[in-house]
């Protein structure tokens, strides 16, 4: 008995694409939650461990990542930097990165986000007092983008704040003139001078991804489903 071939060529060649792409997104999405979730503990972790009272080595900032740090020093007012391109409940805007000198050496700390102005020749208001004062925050990596674009750095003499687009802990000394560690302090939410501060590890959360992997595993499903029903319905016609 002659079995026939189920399509032509290029339309089982197509499906087995589908929902090869299909499957791969969605056990990647699978696998990009399991990774939030653990950051998700780890930044619970480090919030309920002890407060350090220094500043850490570059060395050390991974194995003391997400813990809180106190640390005494001044904010440096007048070299501010603007990380620009964040987004906050769909509004564009910027958060504020002000240095902050301590006897261990200079960091940065992330006051929050600030709404941007529609004319991106004004910036915001991001003014703070340089008195002696404590700082508590959290250690975290600087951001990065998903997809890396070439910046254009502002000039040695450009005013300040400067505005950065997603700048590398190198990038942000050398506008600064002064070393820094390779991590950022994300400002205590309950600490003053600060703006919207809902800091949650890695950005998006595990349960939009498993959302994500549900969509990619429906759309291979969907394309075996449309392949077998046009199949059926040639066949009908062929008899």
């Amino acid at each position: 008995m002659n079995r026939r071939w189920p399509g032509p060529w290029w339309a089982v060649l197509l499906t087995a694409a589908g929902v090869g792409i299909g499957v791969t997104a969605g056990l990647w999405q699978v696998g990009r939650a399991a990774e939030k979730r653990d950051l998700e503990a780890r930044f619970a972790a480090g919030g309920s461990a002890d407060v350090l009272q220094r500043l850490v080595g570059n060395e050390a900032a991974a194995e003391f990542r997400y813990r809180t740090v106190r640390l005494a020093g001044r904010y440096d007012p007048d070299h501010q930097l603007l990380l620009d391109n964040i987004s906050h409940d769909r509004q564009p805007g910027y958060q504020v990165l002000t240095p902050f000198a301590t006897a261990g050496g200079v960091v940065l700390v992330n006051r929050g986000w600030v709404r941007a102005d529609g004319d991106r020749r004004i910036l915001p208001d991001i003014r703070v007092a340089s008195d002696p004062r404590e700082v508590v925050g959290r250690i975290e990596w600087l951001p990065r983008p998903g997809i890396e674009l070439a910046a254009v750095a502002p000039a040695p003499d450009a005013p300040w704040p400067r505005r950065l687009l997603f700048p590398t802990s190198e990038q942000a000394s050398a506008q600064l003139g002064v070393p820094l560690p390779n991590y950022q302090l994300l400002l205590d939410p309950a600490a003053p001078d600060g703006y919207v501060r809902e800091w949650r590890p890695g950005g998006m959360g595990p349960d939009r991804h498993l959302a994500y992997a549900v969509q990619w595993f429906g759309l291979a499903l969907t394309v075996v489903v449309i392949y077998f029903v046009l199949m059926l319905r040639n066949g009908k016609q062929a008899s």
